[in-house]
């Protein structure tokens, strides 16, 4: 069976069970939470090491081709396009959707939200560079610059290095055959984690004040992701089929939606690459770890839509045309600062602009915090969307995809 079938049949269960199950059992949704909590957990067991090993052979292999500088321009500036445009989008549905008021609930603000930037700037480079390597799998930089660092290490002569890289190529693919069978059996973790969204989601939709915002994030998702991005790539040379890379695309579509984590799913984004739409290991360990650090714009997109239902709650001025252009440099910002929010960056930006925008909003996001898993899990399927597109598009532009055929894809 398809890995995608598998993920579609299990959380086509989690839904349907959640559905029938009672919503006033505190017991049943404390137990829910916790079997959602260690799926997480699950998901993320063999990331590391597939980060690390593979990143480091990336560089290597980059380097020796000297195309690595060259790549990592490439995947920079589709970045900044990328976000760039998807926060416009963004702000065009923030602006024209007709967003309806959510009552104000008298909550407190816990804390001051804060990106800490400069802490996450201090914990890239450690005082011992080994201890990058003892992390919980949540903040990845710090892996990042130490494989970066150990593949340019490794071109520095051959004689001495060779019985390294042999050892280090063998980790990698080692620990992606490991990845691979836990990629197998996420069919059955997606029961759980579907299941936990769908009892989230009921809850929701009995209160009734949140259907637009839920209907309105809806359609712009599957717009964007399966409509507007597919036509970016009719612009490939040679001639690609957009709607093959979305069909090659749905595990991971499904996987970073109802596990609303974009660590969780990147050891699904690596498989399907590379099995499906044919991308070398070279190309996608490079672009996907950029994209999954930098490229959160899907997530600040869905945070710049859910401000517009906070300022319609609160008041019925609305914004200026300053207010949008101040909106989105901020948004986009940013949404290259969330490298440390890989389980909730889409409600993390929504505190922050709420923050930034002051005025009296500085506690808006509160109000939202009823369907905030909704929130994350939208915007982590953009995420996860774009990242696929945008490694597809790179691989083909630079000579590392090769085509395969439907029905060999997993």
């Amino acid at each position: 069976m398809r890995v995608w079938l598998k993920f579609l049949i299990g959380s086509v269960l989690g839904v349907t069970l959640a559905f029938l199950l009672p919503l006033d059992n505190p017991v049943i949704v404390q137990t829910t939470a916790w079997l959602g909590e260690l799926a997480i957990r699950m998901g993320r067991y063999t990331l590391v090491p597939v980060l690390v090993f593979s990143l480091t052979i990336a560089v290597y292999e980059l380097g020796q081709d000297g195309q690595f500088w060259k790549h990592i321009l490439k995947t920079a500036a589709l970045i900044v396009f990328s976000s760039v445009f998807t926060i416009v989008a963004g702000i065009m549905v923030m602006v024209f959707a007709p967003l309806s008021r959510i009552p104000i609930f008298i909550e407190e603000q816990v804390e001051v939200v804060s990106l800490h930037t400069a802490d996450r700037i201090l914990q890239i480079f450690p005082s011992n560079m080994f201890a990058a390597l003892a992390t919980d799998g949540v903040y990845l930089l710090p892996l990042c610059i130490f494989a970066f660092f150990l593949g340019l290490g490794l071109s520095y002569d051959r004689n001495y290095t060779k019985p390294v890289l042999s050892i280090v190529d063998s980790l990698s693919r080692i620990f992606y055959h490991i990845a691979s069978f836990f990629s197998e059996i996420l069919g059955f973790v997606l029961i759980v984690l579907s299941g936990y969204w769908a009892i989230r989601f009921r809850t929701a939709l009995n209160a009734e004040v949140f259907n637009r915002i839920l209907l309105t994030l809806g359609i712009f998702s599957v717009v964007f992701a399966c409509g507007i991005l597919p036509l970016f790539l009719y612009l490939l040379r040679p001639k690609t089929n957009p709607w093959k890379v979305l069909y090659g695309s749905l595990s991971q579509a499904l996987a970073g939606f109802f596990s609303g984590d974009i660590n969780f799913t990147l050891p699904v984004l690596f498989r399907h690459l590379k099995e499906n739409l044919g991308i070398r290991r070279r190309s996608n360990a490079i672009t996907v770890t950029l994209f999954s650090s930098f490229g959160r714009a899907g997530s600040t997109a869905v945070a710049l839509i859910s401000f517009m239902v906070i300022i319609n709650s609160y008041s019925s001025l609305g914004i200026t045309t300053q207010d949008i252009v101040s909106l989105g440099v901020s948004a986009l910002v940013i949404s290259f600062l969330l490298a440390g929010y890989p389980g909730n960056a889409a409600y993390t930006a929504l505190a922050v602009i709420c923050m930034n925008y002051g005025r009296g909003f500085e506690a808006g996001y509160l109000i939202l915090r009823p369907v905030a898993f909704y929130l994350i899990a939208v915007g982590t399927f953009l995420d996860v969307m774009i990242t696929s597109y945008a490694a597809y598009a790179l691989g083909r532009i630079d000579g590392f995809q090769s085509e395969n055929q439907n029905g060999r894809f997993i």
